[in-house]
Formats: structure tokens, sequence, C-alpha cells
């Protein structure tokens, strides 16, 4: 910001008085802003960077044109006089209309668009202000030295001729091109899902999309909650119907079927399997005599086994078990002692666990356990039916025809696919709200300030032409429309307007070779001051804190909030510790 100031300037204290303008400007705002809506929001905190691109333009705008009257009459105070008088109509109608087109968000049901609009209506209001009271002071206190050489562009002045003998052409050249380019706007796409505003490289995000990826997680899942079970079987019954479903569960999914025969089995294996898994209390155990001389029969046993000329990796890792047995049997008993310490406790513990599953009795809704029943049955008697999605579960698409074929079954079915939708479509109306509001409000403005229909026109017809070209581009980069760039498009009116109303009211005060003046020069770095203050944070890779923190904040809020209860796979259970070992 400062270099283009420095471009556009050429003296330090002009661009002193500018930047302490901005300065107080920001904060003016900010004091205000906070005192309206109390707190900020991931949208409306976007005011900062509207205030430091917009604002500086008033300033920029006073100042070029300053600089020219100061070529002319080399007097400060002469020279800001003539500066108020030729800055003053444009830049309070396009402070207005910029003000206006902001402000008209505050109709609209999304409450960050809401206030953004408000912060960035009063920032226009206060940079305006800021612009033509402080900056003529801190410059007649700064008394910056005189300006020698003019203002404008001279080189394009063949430029200025050509445009006025070839306007026509330019005009329906112009035209065609971005009538040819209308077609691309039926590509243009709205990415409503918000993890995918987050980088992917962050590790709590790649994690939660790796989760996400297999529908038996249910990190996409949508929920039913039915009154009673009767009819949680039947709603189940015709949700699992939808070629968009890929299973539903409730917590008769719990229960297992056949379960006679599959307990008849584990009781008849049980008989065969207790004896052993039972040692004998009144066998003594074994002493540490004993204990060598196993270990040695193991190790000869495995020496024989892996002698020869065996190379696979069998006899490779039984020689290796030998050897490891060997020193336990050439080691003392202390050593021996360690090592029953670290392998017979986990043994015991499996044993036992397998000795539990044979006991195994009957289930029913009466003896789940209570951490999973909660989960599934309220304390009034309903029941939750969860839903998977058929498909890649990362794909917006499939979850856009998931959550429209689930809500013609059940319209109050709940979950992560049917919010973010329905979300999508409530800010994609709110824009499109804020966009009418903006162009009405500032078209009546026009209207009442210029008298003349034809000049609205002039000056509405490129700002509607340039959103037009955004989006076509848009297309052709290979860019959709999500959450965060939407808020692009309406503030194109705001912020597009002041520029076309400097020019209009300069044509209408009779100057002409407009290309080669001081306002092309001042518009030219207000553009570019515009353009930084918006594409910085390109450059901006968010950082992990704040990004483990949301994502993680994702998966917590599904394990919390009723995703699937336990494994229901190998590969769910295998994804869940692999995000479990990266967010520890």
């Amino acid at each position: 910001m400062l270099t283009i100031l420095w471009l556009a300037l050429r003296s330090p204290r002009i661009i002193l008085a500018v930047f302490i303008s901005l300065l107080v400007g920001l904060s003016i705002t900010a004091a205000i802003g906070l005192a309206l809506v109390g707190a900020l929001n991931l949208i409306s905190v976007a005011f900062a960077v509207l205030f430091i691109g917009l604002g500086v333009d008033f300033g920029i705008q006073f100042s070029v044109r300053y600089r020219a009257e100061r070529h002319e009459v080399d007097d400060l105070r002469q020279s800001l006089l003539n500066t108020a008088k030729y800055v003053g109509a444009p830049l309070t109608l396009a402070a207005a209309a910029t003000a206006a087109g902001f402000l008209s968000f505050l109709p609209t049901d999304y409450k960050g668009l809401s206030e953004l609009g408000l912060l960035a209506g009063l920032g226009m209001i206060v940079a305006f202000l800021t612009s033509i009271t402080l900056i003529p002071a801190l410059l007649v206190m700064l008394r910056p030295a005189g300006e020698p050489t003019e203002m404008g562009y001279k080189a394009l002045a063949p430029v200025d001729r050509f445009m006025e003998r070839r306007r026509i052409p330019i005009i329906v050249g112009t035209a065609i091109v971005v009538a040819a380019g209308l077609p691309l706007l039926y590509w243009l796409q709205f990415d409503f899902n918000p993890i995918n505003l987050r980088s992917t490289t962050v590790e709590s995000v790649a994690t939660f999309l790796e989760l996400r990826s297999d529908p038996a997680i249910g990190a996409s899942s949508i929920y039913v909650l039915a009154p009673n079970q009767e009819t949680a079987v039947s709603e189940a019954q015709k949700l699992a119907r939808l070629p968009e479903v890929s299973s539903v569960r409730t917590v008769e999914t719990f229960i297992p079927q056949d379960q006679q025969p599959k307990l008849a089995a584990i009781r008849q294996l049980a008989t065969v399997l207790d004896p052993v898994l039972r040692p004998d209390p009144n066998k003594k155990p074994p002493t540490d005599a004993d204990n060598v001389a196993a270990l040695k029969a193991v190790a000869d046993g495995l020496q024989q086994s892996a002698a020869g000329t065996q190379t696979g990796k069998g006899a490779v890792a039984a020689r290796r078990l030998a050897e490891n047995l060997a020193a336990l049997v050439q080691g003392d008993e202390a050593l021996r002692g360690r090592a029953h310490d670290a392998m017979i406790p986990p043994l015991d513990t499996a044993l036992e666990e397998l000795r539990s599953y044979l006991q195994a009795q009957p289930v029913t809704l009466e003896t789940l356990p209570g951490e999973i029943a909660r989960q599934w049955v309220t304390q009034d008697g309903r029941f939750r039916i969860e839903i998977l999605p058929k498909g890649d579960p990362n794909d917006n698409e499939t979850l856009r025809r998931f959550a429209s074929a689930v809500q013609t079954v059940d319209p109050n079915a709940v979950g992560g696919p049917i919010s973010i939708l329905e979300s999508g479509r409530t800010v994609i109306r709110a824009f499109f709200a804020a966009g009418i509001w903006a162009l009405a409000s500032i078209a009546l403005l026009l209207w009442i300030v210029l008298r003349r229909f034809g000049d609205v026109l002039l000056t509405l017809i490129p700002l509607l032409m340039a959103g037009i070209v955004t989006m076509e581009l848009m297309v052709l980069l290979g860019m959709k429309l999500n959450f965060a760039n939407i808020i692009a498009l309406p503030l194109l009116l705001g912020i597009g307007v002041a520029f076309k109303i400097y020019y209009i009211m300069a044509w209408r005060a009779g100057q002409t070779d407009l290309l080669q003046s001081s306002l092309t020069r001042a518009v030219l770095f207000s553009a570019l001051t515009t353009a930084t203050a918006f594409g910085k944070p390109l450059a901006v890779e968010p950082s992990g804190h704040v990004e483990h923190g949301q994502a993680d904040g994702a998966c917590a809020g599904h394990d919390h909030g009723g995703g699937s209860p336990v494994p229901t796979s190998a590969d769910g259970a295998a994804a869940r510790e692999r995000a479990l070992v990266r967010r520890i």
C-alpha cells in the first residue's frame, strides 16, 4: 500500500497525511462498529480489509487532485481550496453510493453479511469525512513542497484520440465479447461445503477428509428422530430403499440376527476351549527351573525347524526367536522375571477377553450397554435413525443428491449434508438480495444527484458488465463460488461505482481527454490499492492452530453428536485409530 501511495503521490509528507487519515478512520470505524454489533464474526471482520482497500481511495483522489492544483497554483491554501471545489461533489456522491451499496446488505438473512454491510457502509462515510477534513489539515501542518511536473499522462493522448474516433466499434466490440461469454455462466458453480475453504495440507483437515471418505464412519450422515420404535422401523425401511442411501442404522442394528444358532455354536465351542483357557487352580505355578527347561526345549525345536537351507521369512524369524529364547536361558532369574512381566500379563488379558466372549448371552434392547442405548433412544422413548450416503461423501454433488432424497421422505431430517445445503441456499438468497438492494439504492441515488437517465446508465452498465465478466473469468479459471468469495459480487457494486462516478462527474463538468488527466492517475492507483488489499490474503496460508481447532471441532462434534457409536467394520476401526494417532 505504501509503495503504491509513493508511486501515486511522490511526497513523503502527503503520504504521511493519507496514512494517518487511514489509521484514524479505521480506528473510528472499529470503535463505532464494535459499539453497534458487540463482536465481529468471520465475515464482518473483513471490514478492516474493505476500509484499507477502499478508504484510501478518497485520500488518493483528494491528494492527486491537490498535486495537480499545486502545479497550477504554487500556493498551499489556494490549492487546497481549488481541490475542494473540484473533488467535493464527486467524492461526496462516490462515498454516498459506496455506503449505500454496503448498507443494502442490512436486510439480508445472512448475519455475517448484514453486519459487514453495516460496518463497511459506516466505514466509507468515516473515510470520506477524514479525507476531506483531516488530510487538508495535515497538509497545512506538514507543508509539502510544490509540484514542478504535471500529474496527468500526456503519453496517453494518442489513446484518447483513438478512443474518441473509434468509440462506437469499441463499445460494440466490448458488448460482443461480454455477450459471447454469457454461456459460460451456465457452468458457474457454488461450492456449498465450508470444509473446502480449509487448507487440505493441515493435518486435522486431512484427517477429517480421510475419515469422511469412508461412508461407514458416518461423518456425512443424516439423522431422523422417530416418535416410537414401530415408526423408526418403518422409516428406516423407506429410507433404505433410496438409491442415494448406502445403509440405515437404528438401535436395532446392534441386536444380532439369528441369535439362537449363533449362541448354540458359541456354547459348543466353549465346551472345547474352556478347559484349555482355564488352567487347573490346584496346579502349582512353574518354578524358574521349569521355565528354563521349557524355554530351552522351544529354542531347540525352533533351531531344528529352521535348520537346513530354508531362507524364507519364517525361517529367519524362527532363528531370531530361538536366539532370544537361548539368551533368556543363559541369563539370570531376574532377566526371566522381567520377560515374564512384559509378556504374560497382556496374554492373560487377551485370554480373559476370549473367555468372556465364550459366555455370550442373548442381546435385547434392554441389555444393550447404556452408553449405546442413550445415543439411539431418548428418555421419552424416541428413536434415532442414522442414514449414510452412497458414493463419495467428499463429493458435493453426492451430498446434494443424498440430502434432497432423504428430505423427500422426511422433511424434518437433520445432519451435516442438510445443514450445509440449506445454509448454502440461504447465503445465495442473501447475496442475491444484497445485490438487488445495492443496485437499486445506487441507481436511486445516482438519479437524485445526476438527474439524467443516460448518465445513470453510463454509470451502471459498466458496473454490471464488470460483474458479468468477473463471473465469466471464474469459469475460465476453474474457480467456484463459495461462502468466502461470493462476497465479492455484491461488493463489486459498492466498490466499482466510485470510479465510474469520478469519470461521469468530470465529463459532466466539461472535461475532455480524460485519460491524460490527473483523474486517471488517481483512479489507476486507487484501483491498485484496492486490488492489493483484497489480493494480499491469497498469499497467506491459514495457520495450523486455527485450522486444527476448526477441523478437530468438527470431528469432535461428530463423535459426540451422534456418529457411529462403535466401529462397524475393520476399515472403520482402522480409520478411527489413524485419526486418533494423528490428533494426538
